[in-house]
């Protein structure tokens, strides 16, 4: 079944009236000043390994907030902002688009992952110039995690042997594992594989690669006080709430 050329506008439509009815929304409870209600939270892949520990510390704070979740892709998160069906994001690399504002809140680092049994998880530092010769396992074209690890890769001259893509971190992480080759991952990713003894993350020249993680909104638009509520959380708490959980992967 598809819409016919009337339903298409008319779903266009019927879009832009409940978000204005979003907005409306939101503004009463500012003027209300309360902080109860619903906040749509739009998340990368990477955050969902620690945004719901910060999400329970959140709402021990704010127990009147619902809180939501939609996972996306960077583009994905982006349009979702614009047509108003999240309030804030969490991302690594922000949208380009000036309608979305970015502001950092954490260290994101990026690492080398190997499987434990791999040579190089036993030497005390692996060069740049190594990698060249290791198949790779890498993220899908356009991931912030791709484009990070090209970046660090054209830095260093070198052109490596990609043998698969995956859309997500966790079957990257499997294929590591199995010893399909190496990766550079988000070191956020890696906590119960790494403290379990299943990857490994040996120091690699000019690794770790940090980034900023972002809470990210609509440039312009009045927060509800929900979403105003876990936007200061995260500026105010994320960077140490993030060190406490990784401590090891940070050091």
């Amino acid at each position: 079944m598809s819409l016919t050329t009337a339903g298409e506008y008319f779903v266009h439509y019927a879009r832009r009236m409940l978000a204005t009815l979003k907005d409306a929304e939101d503004m009463m409870a500012r003027l209300a000043r309360i902080e109860t209600g619903r906040v749509t939270i739009g998340i990368v892949s990477a955050a969902s390994y620690f945004l719901p520990q910060l999400l329970t510390r959140f709402r021990r704070e704010h127990p009147g907030v619902d809180v939501r979740l939609r996972l996306g892709g960077r583009n994905e998160l982006a349009a979702m902002l614009q047509a108003n069906e999240v309030d804030v994001c969490v991302m690594g690399r922000p949208p380009l688009a000036p309608q979305c504002r970015a502001e950092p809140f954490a260290m994101h680092p990026h690492g080398l992952v190997t499987a434990p049994d791999h040579p190089f998880a036993r030497l005390e530092g692996v060069s740049a110039a190594a990698l060249a010769e290791q198949p790779f396992i890498v993220r899908e074209a356009g991931s912030g995690t791709r484009e990070l690890m090209q970046q660090y890769l054209d830095a260093h001259g070198i052109q490596p042997t990609f043998v698969m893509e995956m859309p997500s971190n966790e079957a990257i992480k499997h294929a590591v594992m199995a010893g399909m080759g190496i990766s550079v991952l988000s070191l956020h990713t890696l906590a119960l594989e790494w403290n379990n003894g299943l990857l490994a993350a040996p120091p690699v020249e000019g690794m770790p690669v940090v980034r900023r993680w972002n809470v990210v909104h609509a440039a312009g638009k009045a927060l509800s006080p929900a979403a105003e509520a876990f936007r200061y959380f995260m500026l105010e708490q994320g960077e140490a709430q993030l060190a406490s959980l990784f401590s090891r992967e940070l050091a």
